[in-house]
């Protein structure tokens, strides 16, 4: 049914200079695959592989990212690596990626709306490049089912602590049983006593074509860009819109804690070294 999918991938990455100041931060690593790869994971584990990745300037590491590499190739043939060539081979044929430029960051809001030759008029996914979802079933094939059974636009939403409701958008509606909720408000990082809940948007979305109409009509909001939320508060006013409640850990590689608490958590699932990383951790904390 969700047959195409957008990646926002433009951002400047400030929180992480100076290490995004030659490379894009959804380069940056996640043990031994950068987060982005993650991302396209995710979206092929979901059924979709037609990908555009909105990139900006200095972001053309990911697309050589997903590109074949002849020269290295031969050399690991040389090498006999074989599961090593094998990955780099399918790292270029998991999925049909598209790339365009936003000019200007204009916010994500604005990035979307590059996205709107390539879906055409159909509903498509959008996930942003600088969250991992770390979930037995894939995010995306949650709120894909979720749009299989009401037709309208869906978000991911995971509940956040009251005092922190100030760092996201947050949504307000009725529940219509587990996990599931009809919304009839989103604001965009409200303060604690203007948040309609704690439900904060998770980095992942089902959106209809009608989108792209209301990003036409959406005025500059917070921090003077172009805010998908309000766009999707205007989208409210002309069909349902859904909340879908996560199975599964949200991680946000644009903070620099949680990018540290990711590479640990990762880490300790790799069989191969996962004994003895957890050995030198429980020896750092008792020292």
């Amino acid at each position: 049914m969700i047959k195409k999918a957008v990646i926002p991938a433009a951002g400047l990455g400030t929180r992480f200079l100076p290490a995004t100041k030659a490379q894009p931060k959804e380069m940056l690593p996640i043990i031994d695959r950068p987060t982005i790869q993650y991302v396209v994971q995710e979206a092929v584990d979901s059924g979709i592989e037609d990908i555009l990745i909105i990139t900006g300037k200095g972001k053309r590491a990911i697309e050589d990212h997903f590109d074949r590499n002849y020269e290295l190739e031969m050399r690991l043939e040389e090498k006999e690596d074989q599961l090593l060539l094998d990955e780099m081979r399918r790292l270029s044929d998991m999925a049909n990626l598209h790339y365009v430029r936003q000019r200007e960051l204009n916010g994500l809001g604005d990035a979307i709306r590059y996205a709107r030759h390539h879906v055409g008029n159909e509903p498509f996914a959008v996930l942003l490049g600088d969250t991992i979802m770390d979930s037995v079933i894939p995010v995306t094939q949650q709120l894909i089912d979720t749009f299989a059974q009401f037709g309208g636009s869906v978000i991911a939403v995971e509940e956040v602590p009251h005092d922190k409701v100030n760092r996201y958008g947050i949504v307000g509606g009725k529940s219509l049983g587990d996990r599931i909720f009809e919304l009839d408000t989103l604001v965009e990082k409200p303060a604690l006593d203007e948040a309609p809940s704690n439900l904060a948007i998770a980095g992942r979305y089902i959106l209809t074509p009608e989108i792209f109409a209301m990003l036409e009509q959406t005025p500059v909001g917070k921090n003077n860009e172009i805010q998908l939320t309000d766009a999707l508060l205007l989208l409210l006013k002309r069909e349902n819109l859904y909340a879908h409640r996560i199975e599964g850990k949200r991680h946000d590689i644009g903070n620099k804690l949680d990018f540290l608490k990711t590479t640990v958590e990762f880490a300790l699932k790799r069989p191969e070294f996962a004994d003895k990383f957890r050995a030198f951790l429980e020896e750092i904390v008792k020292k």
